[in-house]
Parts: C-alpha cells; structure tokens; sequence
C-alpha cells in the first residue's frame, strides 16, 4: 500500500459533536466523527473531542457572556481548545432540515472571536482548517454542511475540497447511523466520503503549517485600520 505524502504527528484536531444528547446517551453524530477521528489518529494526529452539549455554553456573541448578565459560561474554556487545534470538525445531528440549535450557538461563540487577531495582524483563525459532519433521518446534509462551512469561512477557516460527509437514513423515524441494521457504518459512499474529508483536512493543515499560515499580506486588518489599501483602486 502506498505510503502518505507527509508527515501529520504534528498537528492537533478538535471535533466538536453538537448533538442534543447529554453523555452518557448514545450519539450518532458522534458515532461517525470518531471514524474521522481513528483515520487521525493512526496518523499521530493530537485528537481532542467534546460534547458541547456537557458544558454550560451561554447563548451569544461575546468571548465571556458573563459580563453580559450570565451566571455561568464555560465558553472560554472550550475556545482554549479552539485555539488549540490546527483543524476544527463540527458535528451535528438534522433536525427539521437543519443543523441543531446547539451547533448555532457554536458558530455564534466561534464568532465571538472573529474580530481578534493573530500575530500576523490577520483575523485570529486564519491559518486553521475546517469541516462538518452530519447525520440524520431526513434529507439535509448538503444543506447543513452549506450553512457550517459558509460560516467557518467567513471567519477565517481554511475549506479544503469535499470538507463534508455525512449519513442519512430513509425519509420517516427510522433507523439512525448505529442502530443495528441501519446499513450507516458499512455504508461505502459515506466511508468514501468520510475518508476523503480527513485526508483533505490533514493535507490542508499540512500545507498551512509548512507555509507558516496564509500569507499576510492583503489581509491584515490592523494595517487596513492603519491606511494601507492593499492595490485597492479606491486607495491608492
């Protein structure tokens, strides 16, 4: 078998699974995030998961909603995570054709961040890769993968190709990604598409790494603040 083109032992990735359910009860979104999560770690990748659902996360746009009349926020202590990971996978389960509540209240606290900046005077997740995995009974992947990937983006997330995959059932309360019979697990096309996803988040971290982030120039927030106009015909 041939061998991978590089080196991974030396990045870090934080799945984060926004299912519904509390541990200890059964996960499906989980379920398949730690097939993702096996293909990382034979690498040597540094994995870390959470169950975002576990924690007390206050609902809004602030680094620490306890200056915003929460009592309890535990929102900076999973950012240390974020701030961690060189790739960040969200998971979450279909619920009416879209992503859970719980995963909102994620990408409204990931935007909490989006105005920090790093070293380079770049937005603070420049240089950091994204993706999503889902799972349902109902129609919705594409849809909810759309919604995620568009948001980490739009923070600063890199996207690599097919940065998405997912199972669903058949149309209706059937069976979901782990209950027995389900046909999930064997499923080809989701194994497909859960192996590309990883190999494509661990190349891009990759490439990231080696290139020392993306290149900081045209993007560096502090300077435009400054006056620089990067070549804009309005600027100079």
């Amino acid at each position: 078998m041939a061998r991978p083109p590089a080196s991974y032992d030396d990045l870090n990735a934080l799945y984060i699974n926004c299912t519904l359910k509390r541990t200890p009860r059964t996960s499906h979104t989980e379920g398949l995030m730690k097939v993702s999560q096996a293909i990382m770690e034979k690498q040597g990748v540094d994995v870390a998961h959470v169950r975002l659902v576990d924690h007390d996360i206050a609902r809004g746009v602030q680094p620490d909603m306890t200056g915003e009349g929460w009592d309890k926020d535990d929102w900076p202590q999973i950012w240390e995570k974020v701030q961690w990971a060189d790739i960040l996978v969200v998971g979450t389960p279909i619920w009416l054709g879209e992503e859970s509540s719980v995963a909102r209240t994620l990408i409204e606290r990931l935007y909490a961040h989006s105005g920090e900046l790093n070293d380079e005077g770049q937005f603070v997740y420049y240089g950091k890769t994204g993706g999503c995995v889902i799972t349902g009974n109902e129609d919705g992947i594409k849809h909810c993968s759309m919604t995620l990937l568009y948001a980490m983006q739009h923070i600063g997330f890199t996207i690599p190709p097919n940065a998405d995959c997912g199972w669903i059932g058949e149309a209706g309360p059937g069976k979901s990604y782990l209950d027995e019979g389900s046909g999930g697990p064997e499923n080809d096309f989701t194994r497909r598409n859960t192996t590309f996803m990883t190999w494509n988040l661990m190349h891009m971290a990759r490439m990231l790494k080696d290139a020392g982030g993306i290149p900081a120039w045209g993007n560096q927030a502090d300077k435009w603040k400054e006056g620089e106009r990067f070549g804009h015909p309005a600027g100079d």
